[in-house]
């Protein structure tokens, strides 16, 4: 009889880590499902606070072993510590511990519904305080095998963050594009896909 698991077992992985006041049901996760039909996309909600957010992704890229992991603004900030595997940090926010504008006390509602059916969130002094702590040792324990491994794709229209420069003092594989902070389904189909796919040995 045959395996009907096998199909499964071959199928190519990535996890999906979305931005701030976000979730795994935004836009970007559902134009990612659809040119990347025969892939498992998996894109959780990512818990506030970083204290909370970086073992629960990091034991969660450990159980899944992603062929690639994809994060956009804050989600970018957490794709880069995950060690070990092959990602790709999109205008990540390094710094959002630094705008005040966007991280700061409050109850604020999400940009898109969560899993858990929470429509709103809030920032606390100490959940700052945590992005702040993350923010410090963000780069530390970089391998080459990350350097290898890691790719940043900046915007050249981004007026919510520009890590670019900090970005490349750490890591040499950079991809500018034309674009706003968002992503948009031409910049998803014609930069993101094929790097995906380069990476992950499936370009043609």
């Amino acid at each position: 009889m045959p395996d009907t698991n096998e199909g499964r077992r071959k199928m190519r992985k990535l996890i999906y880590f979305h931005g701030f006041g976000s979730s795994g049901e935004g836009s970007t996760v559902k134009t990612l499902r659809e040119l990347l039909s025969d892939w498992a996309v998996l894109a959780p909600d990512i818990p506030i606070d970083p204290a909370d957010a970086l073992p629960f992704l990091k034991e969660l890229c450990k159980e899944e072993q992603p062929d690639v992991i994809v994060g956009t603004s804050m989600g970018g900030m957490y794709a880069q510590p995950m060690r070990g595997f092959k990602r790709i940090c999109v205008n990540p926010a390094f710094d959002i511990h630094e705008h005040k504008d966007i991280l700061k006390e409050g109850t604020f509602e999400f940009f898109n519904p969560r899993k858990d059916g929470e429509i709103t969130f809030t920032i606390t002094h100490s959940i700052i305080q945590h992005f702040r702590e993350m923010g410090a040792h963000q780069f530390d324990g970089i391998t080459d095998e990350d350097c290898e491994n890691v790719y940043g794709l900046f915007a050249d229209n981004d007026t919510t963050v520009n890590c670019e420069d900090v970005f490349r003092q750490h890591y040499n594989n950079v991809i500018q594009f034309h674009g706003e902070h968002r992503l948009n389904r031409q910049v998803i189909e014609e930069v993101l896909i094929p790097l995906i796919k380069e990476m992950t040995n499936e370009s043609k």
